[in-house]
């Protein structure tokens, strides 16, 4: 009897581990589909794109850099082994993006502080496929096998 109700709460432990991964996969895709157009936008150099790049006092060859760069960081971040270097790349890339809309006197809610909630996404998804985060973190104890 006690191995039935071990093996049920394994059961329920795996099945709520296992949807808090694909709810981390689900957001990681919406995340990496964003962050994909953007560097498209900044490689093929439409004219919104190139009047946006020229506001914030950036030229379009800089602007290929930045996707070259968001590009790196994405195949990093996307890449299972590698995730974790990659997100804190995206989350550098994110930051000069603060800065430069800051710079720029851009909406501070709706603009400025964009690319701050795209990190946090960004690091929620990242947690929920890799709930160890956390413990390196610092925000919850180690587990410890018996």
């Amino acid at each position: 009897m006690t191995t039935t109700v071990a093996t049920s709460t394994e059961s329920t432990s795996t099945a709520t581990r296992s949807r808090t991964h694909i709810a981390g996969v689900v957001l990681s895709v919406l995340i990496g589909a964003f962050l994909v157009f953007d560097i498209l936008g900044k490689l093929f150099q439409p004219e919104s794109v190139v009047e946006g790049t020229e506001k914030l006092g950036f030229t379009t060859t800089q602007a290929t850099v930045m996707a070259i760069v968001l590009a790196v960081c994405v195949i990093v971040w996307v890449i299972p082994r590698t995730a974790v270097l990659g997100a804190i790349g995206l989350t550098a890339y994110l930051g000069g993006a603060v800065t430069a809309n800051w710079n720029n006197d851009a909406p501070l809610v709706s603009t400025t502080l964009f690319a701050v909630y795209f990190g946090v996404a960004l690091w929620i998804a990242m947690i929920l496929r890799r709930p160890q985060l956390l413990e390196v973190l610092g925000l919850r104890a180690a587990r410890h096998s018996a």
